[in-house]
Order: structure tokens, then sequence, then C-alpha cells
């Protein structure tokens, strides 16, 4: 199944197994498992930014941005739209921009995180 953005829904019931959909899901995972990347998406999750926006508000350089873009888009996590003379990238999907912060406070070593991790 498919929604307007190209973002293929998994059909669960077509999936046989835990290790069937652990296989589809590893390559997407790996791309969010460095902490530069795993920064370009919390940023992207608060609206769509150009490469220089995301370089000014990131504190990394322009080619260390687009490398870590690069990743992103493979998967289909980022999507890009021109403007100009300029690209701007996206979440793939507004369904992204939840649980890419829910991780980021899960993961965060605040109090909040920690509540909201443990929290019966």
């Amino acid at each position: 199944m498919t929604q307007g953005l190209d973002v293929r829904l998994l059909d669960v019931d077509e999936l046989t197994s835990p290790a069937d959909r652990a296989r589809m899901l590893a390559p997407q995972l790996k791309a969010l498992s460095d902490p530069n990347r795993l920064h370009l998406l919390l940023l992207l999750a608060e609206g769509s930014r150009t490469v220089r926006e995301l370089t000014d508000a990131a504190g990394m350089s322009q080619t260390l941005v687009s490398h870590h873009l690069a990743p992103l888009r493979e998967q289909g996590l980022v999507t890009i739209t021109p403007k100009g003379r300029s690209n701007v990238y996206s979440l793939c999907c507004e369904a992204l921009a939840g649980p890419v912060k829910t991780l980021a406070t899960l993961a965060a070593l605040t109090p909040e995180g920690a509540d909201a991790c443990c929290a019966p």
C-alpha cells in the first residue's frame, strides 16, 4: 500500500516472521544510528529546511550536512524539493516526526526522558 508521498506502509499480514520485519527495518535504523543524522532528522521534525538552514542550526559544515543527508535520502527518510537555487529537505512524511521526537525524548538523559521510558 502506498500513500501520496510514495511511502510504502508495511502490511504485517504479508510479512511471515519477525526476522523478515527486522531485515526490512534494519537499513532505515542503520541510517538513523549516527548522532549527526539523528540531529538532522530532529531539526527536520520541526519543519522543512534548506542545507544552509540545517548547517546553521546543527553547527556542521555544509559538506558534513550533505554527507549525512545522503543516507537519509537513500533510505527514503527525507525528501528534497527544489526551490529556486536551493533544495528544501523535509521528513518523508509527517508520521515520522512523532516517533523521532519520542525516541529522542526516551534517549535523553533528562528526568523527562527517564519518566517517559520508565512510566508504569
